[in-house]
């Protein structure tokens, strides 16, 4: 039987999944809301593998996967839509993984975001970060953040990505997407010259090492918001992570540039609904006020939930007490409450009321 990437790609879309799997010696796997699921009957086999995989590469994507042996790209499908792939090998084959961009940039409410996530992007300066897991939905928030700037003021935003999501119109502001590979280098290699380009925004698709990071918060120092993706599971070990990725000698300088630039940190799930109808998301939101930046500058890390707790009234919130309330509005089953609870004991103490529809957040 012959099997074609695109007709793949299409059932992917068609059955709403998030990921389209190609490994060998295996059927092509789809994502669905979070389980891995057949797409077809067909095993492929390694060289079918590589010939679908390299069927979609340009000329110059071919090379520089030989040459490197792993690719990030993106690839755009007439009547499909956009696609996040990465190639890579695997036990000496080539396998890849693609990601479904949906065209529509979703809003904020729409996500089921806190409405303080609006009030972010208000924000003229400062870093914020979105943690999560990957696949927890952290590049379609900062989508959302962006739109939402893009509609509501004017100026120039400028996005560091490997590759291109989301595809942004100008609105009010003028907006540059500029992809690794493509467009720049590298992210170290951008964010030294993007402060001489003018920005209002900058928004870095990834903070994925030391140079990256410092420049960001550098960038946020000198009168810029920036935004940014951080793979950290909550909002504290995202500040351990940026801290950890310093020298001990440098750690000290850092948390102190860090608790005069950071402004939020949204961390987020995405959790399995009751009603098997998608997933819910579960968000963790530290604003930096200045009981924590305290906690930062004199490296109290694990009081920062005590800190998020306390802050309930200027729009944060823990993960527990978003799990509880995804919980209590009957949106998630028990079992995935204790999964996702600092304190069970929280989770055993609510009574859930029959299965919503609706989002927790409207």
């Amino acid at each position: 039987m012959e099997v074609d990437i695109v007709q793949f790609l299409a059932q992917t879309v068609e059955r709403g999944g998030s990921d389209l799997h190609l490994c060998a010696n295996s059927q092509p796997m789809v994502r669905i809301h979070g389980d891995l699921i057949p797409l077809a009957e067909t095993m492929l086999d390694a060289d079918t593998c590589r010939e679908l995989i390299y069927s979609i590469f340009t000329e110059s994507q071919r090379a520089r996967f030989e040459e490197t042996q792993e690719l990030d790209f993106a690839l755009m499908i007439e009547h499909l839509g956009r696609f996040r792939a990465n190639a890579h090998y695997s036990r000496g084959v080539v396998e890849a993984t693609f990601r479904h961009i949906r065209d529509e940039i979703p809003s904020i409410d729409t996500l089921g975001l806190p409405p303080v996530v609006k009030k972010l992007c208000a924000l003229e300066q400062g870093l914020v970060i979105v943690t999560g897991v990957t696949g927890s939905g952290k590049t379609t928030t900062l989508a959302a953040m962006v739109e939402e700037i893009n509609k509501t003021r004017t100026g120039v935003i400028i996005s560091i990505e490997d590759p291109i999501e989301y595809v942004f119109k100008h609105n009010l502001c003028r907006i540059k997407q500029r992809e690794i590979g493509a467009d720049t280098k590298s992210f170290p290699a951008a964010l030294r010259h993007v402060l001489r380009q003018d920005p209002d925004v900058i928004l870095i698709s990834e903070m994925r090492d030391l140079e990256t990071i410092s420049a960001a918060i550098t960038a946020a120092e000198t009168g810029h918001l920036v935004l940014a993706t951080l793979h950290t599971i909550d909002a504290p070990k995202a500040i351990d992570r940026i801290v950890d990725a310093f020298p001990p000698e440098q750690q000290g300088q850092i948390i102190a540039q860090l608790s005069n630039a950071l402004q939020a940190i949204v961390a987020q799930r995405l959790l399995p609904r009751a009603d098997q109808k998608g997933r819910a998301l579960c968000a963790e939101i530290m604003l930096v006020n200045d009981g924590v930046r305290s906690c930062l500058r004199d490296r109290r890390f694990q009081q920062i939930i005590s800190m998020i707790e306390i802050g309930g009234k200027d729009g944060m919130m823990t993960f527990d007490e978003s799990v509880s309330a995804l919980y209590a509005a009957g949106m998630i089953t028990e079992e995935e409450a204790l999964l996702n609870a600092r304190d069970p004991g929280r989770i055993h103490a609510i009574k859930p009321p029959p299965l919503k529809k609706k989002g927790l957040f409207g």
